[in-house]
């Protein structure tokens, strides 16, 4: 009786922490220096993110097109800002995430990563950026990665932290990591098995294979394959594509991308008390009135 009654609190305590916002899976008792890598990375400059948002669905673009949109130090640092304001945007409903001109990511910086060889400024790195992306995932907002010309590395590792992805004619997904004998540390790897199983994962890591947009359909690593490459017309289309799925108000929206994330990451107990306490929050709400007035399920 009493190992049930503890079992049951736990699962309640896990179900109630990973309903808070802006949790992260590392601190300091697990050896994490956060403030000592940022100061790091701030000497690393160059590119930007930069985030913008209308009618509930923002557009997050990797700024850097001289190096294919790597990661620098700096702009590990705006993309953890940005997604903390995503994480406050109360009329938030959908995400966008793209590369400028026409190329998604290439990964990391390598300037950066020369410097930072030691392993214990790769350990704080990998659970910096792991942390960024699992908030990233976690997000009450339906993302999208826009895959245009390459995602390589870290950038592979970015399309695997958002729920969809789409590709545009003559774009790559690719897991390069084996190659600059390393394995993925930005949580990519864990995703892909998730999205893929560990087969195909295995696959395409061990053969640093490139995923087109056929290969990554026939995985379900992407859900469609885009009419346009270049221009505005990607980006068009992507908005199209994501509005079928953010159409309602924005708390209804949110509450359902929760329960999504509760069932995919806790254990089923845990899940279905977060499942409880979401939907405690939308019953009896505006538009759950609304539609009960209006008979919407009956029409």
């Amino acid at each position: 009786m009493a190992v049930s009654l503890w079992k049951s609190s736990v699962q309640t305590t896990k179900s109630r922490l990973f309903l808070q916002r802006g949790m992260s899976l590392y601190n300091g008792t697990h050896g994490f220096e956060e403030e000592e890598i940022k100061k790091k990375l701030q000497q690393f400059g160059g590119g930007s993110i930069h985030l913008s948002k209308d009618n509930g669905i923002g557009v997050l673009t990797l700024n850097n097109p001289k190096l294919m949109n790597a990661f620098t130090g700096t702009m590990m640092l705006e993309l953890q800002e940005r997604v903390t304001e995503l994480e406050n945007w109360k009329d938030g409903k959908g995400l966008i995430i793209q590369g400028a001109e026409n190329t998604f990511c290439s990964g990391s910086d390598l300037n950066a990563v020369r410097t930072m060889s030691s392993p214990q400024d790769g350990m704080n790195m990998c659970m910096f950026m792991q942390n960024t992306l699992t908030r990233l995932k976690r997000l009450p907002l339906i993302s999208v990665a826009l895959v245009q010309g390459k995602a390589l590395g870290g950038g592979a590792e970015l399309t695997t932290a958002c729920d969809f992805r789409l590709m545009t004619p003559g774009s790559e997904i690719r897991f390069v990591h084996k190659q600059m004998g390393l394995v993925p540390g930005w949580g990519g790897a864990a995703r892909l098995v998730q999205i893929v199983g560990s087969g195909p994962a295995l696959k395409l890591l061990s053969g640093a294979l490139k995923v087109d947009p056929e290969k990554a359909l026939h995985l379900g690593l992407a859900e469609e394959t885009l009419l346009s490459s270049d221009g505005t017309r990607p980006l068009e289309e992507a908005q199209a594509w994501l509005h079928q799925y953010t159409k309602g108000p924005a708390e209804v929206i949110q509450a359902v991308k929760k329960v999504i994330a509760a069932g995919r990451e806790l254990q089923l107990e845990a899940a279905l008390r977060a499942e409880k306490d979401i939907f405690g929050t939308v019953w009896g709400g505006p538009a759950n009135l609304q539609a009960l007035a209006q008979r919407t399920k009956h029409k």
